[in-house]
This record gives structure tokens, C-alpha cells and sequence, in this order.
């Protein structure tokens, strides 16, 4: 099996320096890889960057990430990600990477931040003011970046294919938040890119008040790793690789 530890909206800040890190250190003992889906700071500014960098430094496993909404607010996306990457992690958006697990098995991440307009039946629509047409077109965007990812990894022969993004593919997992504000915690363009593209599991996070465990149309399993929804520090979720 391929052990995949996931957690999203830690939203760390300097105060909260070393809360994780104990619980992280355990991540070679229980998991191959570990994913965190988005919204790492509070406001994205490269100080906060830099506590999440401490904490994530030199784990024993590869860390793979997404930014989200958070992270983006101090308009400093680029400072931020690069910090990350300083200290090993492999951040993506539109971009594909595969990393090593402990049992040499290739585990293939496809990653984007994401965005919303909603979900079928009750979506944003192309149409109108310039504002709403590029609202839309830039949830399209980055659905696009990870279907074209995902495809990417059909090339890199991977055991498993996984698909990071902090906004949700599915409603299902958003259940427990107001239906009102649906349309802004994620979009079905993402599941349509994690069906097509292909993908064992989908993991994002964004929707606090949010549930768990989900399923776009196509029969992939979402994952909503939001840490008030799973309530530790990460989850670890087990997939049958091809070497199983």
C-alpha cells in the first residue's frame, strides 16, 4: 500500500512556530509522501512562509504543496512559493511532479490552487461583464493546468496519481458549509479534470466546515483535508499502487 498524509488550511502565522513539527516528524514512521493543500499562512506574507518552511524542512519524506486563497492575500504568491521550495518542497501549479515513496513505489501528484464558480446546475457562466467572463475563465485555467498534469504523469509511469488543489472538485465535500457560498469554495471543472486527466484520489481543502469524504462523477475519491474537518495534524489515506 501507499501511504499518502494530507492536511490543508494550517494557516500558520509566527506565533504558531513548532505546533506541527512534532506530529510531522512521525511521517516517516506512517506515510510515504505528504501533501498540503493550500492555505499554509494567514496571509501570505514570506514570514509566514518561512514558519511553514521550518516546519517542513528535512521530514524524511518529500512534500509536495498547493497555495491557497491565503496564500495569495499579501499578492506575494512567487516570495512565498519559492520559500517553500528552499526548504524541499515541490510546489505546483499546473505542474506535475512524481516523488519516491519508501517502498520505491512513484507516486504522481498534479497540482493547482484552483478557483470557484460553482458546480453543475448552479454555476457561473461565461457571459456578461468582462469581470465575470474572466472569473471564469480563470477557474478554466487552472482546471486546465491540472488536467494537462495529470496527463503528464500517464508518460512518467506511476504507481498511483494523485490530484492536489486547495478549492474543491465536488459539492460533496462541502456539505456542512452555507449553499450560499458554494459557488466560491470550488468548482466542477476540477472534477472534470480529475476524470479526464485520469487520478486514484483527489485532495483539497478550503471548506472548514466542510466533510470529509466525497466522489466526482467518475468514481474518484475526494479527499477534504481542511485540518479543522479532519481534526490532526494530517490524514494518512492508503492506495493500491500497481506494485501491490
Amino acid at each position: 500500500m501507499i501511504r499518502v498524509a494530507a492536511v490543508g488550511d494550517i494557516h500558520m502565522g509566527p506565533e504558531s512556530q513548532g505546533t506541527l513539527r512534532p506530529s510531522f516528524e512521525t511521517l516517516p514512521e506512517c506515510a510515504d509522501v505528504l501533501l498540503l493543500a493550500g492555505d499554509l499562512t494567514r496571509h501570505g506574507t514570506p514570514e509566514e512562509a518561512a514558519v511553514v518552511a521550518r516546519e517542513i524542512k528535512d521530514l524524511g519524506v518529500p512534500v509536495v504543496a498547493v497555495l491557497g486563497n491565503h496564500d495569495h492575500h499579501d499578492e506575494r504568491p512567487e516570495e512565498v512559493t519559492a520559500i517553500l521550495r528552499d526548504a524541499g518542497a515541490h510546489v505546483l501549479e499546473g505542474e506535475a511532479t512524481v516523488v519516491t515513496g519508501a517502498d520505491g513505489a512513484r507516486i504522481g501528484v498534479a497540482g493547482t490552487k484552483g478557483f470557484g464558480g460553482g458546480f453543475v446546475g448552479r454555476c457561473a457562466g461565461e457571459f456578461g461583464e468582462p469581470l465575470m467572463k474572466e472569473f471564469v475563465r480563470y477557474s478554466r485555467r487552472c482546471a486546465d493546468g491540472l488536467h494537462g498534469a495529470l496527463k503528464d504523469l500517464e508518460q512518467r509511469d506511476c504507481d498511483v496519481r494523485v490530484a492536489l488543489t486547495h478549492f474543491s472538485p465536488v459539492p460533496d465535500t462541502l456539505a456542512g458549509e452555507p449553499l450560499e457560498i458554494y459557488p466560491f469554495l470550488g468548482s466542477y471543472l476540477l472534477a472534470e479534470a480529475v476524470d479526464t486527466g485520469g487520478a486514484d484520489l483527489a485532495v483539497h481543502g478550503h471548506a472548514h466546515a466542510g466533510t470529509e469524504h466525497g466522489m466526482t462523477s467518475g468514481g474518484v475519491r475526494v479527499r477534504n483535508v481542511a485540518q479543522p474537518v479532519i481534526g490532526q495534524a494530517f490524514h494518512v489515506y492508503h492506495l493500491p499502487g500497481r506494485q501491490t
